[in-house]
């Protein structure tokens, strides 16, 4: 990750005010974790979104969010149950849904997943090295910690797609390296 990547985090943070200030003394474990996915999504990886059941609102605010501007070019962001629409109790139920997927995306693929630990779909997301995790109540190497009992956890969800989607935005034009 560049100095540069690091500087424009903490820039879009400052502009975005006082809903994304709490991120600003948590961009040293944010700016790594979000250069590293956006670098895989450079390299061609499409990004499967897969959440706990109380984030499923998240996956779709997301989802209709993320190609809405037309300005820019359409990122690989899609669900998981629009290509898998079942639960994944084995190991081995799995590692079928992988070679389903590495057959689909020859260029790649990482999970996205949003939620706890405890939820089946957290196995999932975990059977991908590359996959970003944002963690409740839990705290992984290569996650995002957020807490499930914050008061303003909704909006810090939100803030973080915006600061996200800046990051992408930003990446995508050439305006920062990562």
């Amino acid at each position: 990750m560049s100095n540069s990547f690091l500087k424009f985090t903490l820039e879009q943070i400052r502009e975005n005010g006082t809903y994304v200030s709490w991120l600003e003394e948590r961009r040293l474990e944010w700016s790594p974790l979000i250069a590293s996915k956006l670098s895989l999504l450079l390299q061609g990886y499409t990004f499967i979104i897969i959440t706990d059941s109380q984030r499923a609102w998240f996956e779709e605010y997301f989802l209709s969010h993320i190609n809405a501007n037309s300005t820019k070019p359409l990122v690989p962001f899609i669900s998981l149950k629009g290509i898998y629409n079942k639960t994944c109790n084995t190991q081995e139920d799995i590692a079928l849904l992988n070679d389903l997927l590495n057959i689909s995306f020859p260029n790649g693929y990482a999970f996205f997943y949003i939620g706890i630990k405890a939820h089946s779909n957290f196995k999932i997301a975990n059977s991908k090295e590359d996959s970003m995790l944002w963690l409740f109540d839990e705290q992984l190497q290569n996650s995002f910690y957020l807490s499930s009992r914050d008061k303003d956890l909704d909006y810090k969800l939100i803030s973080l797609y915006k600061v996200f989607e800046q990051s992408l935005d930003a990446v995508l034009f050439s305006k920062v390296e990562i």
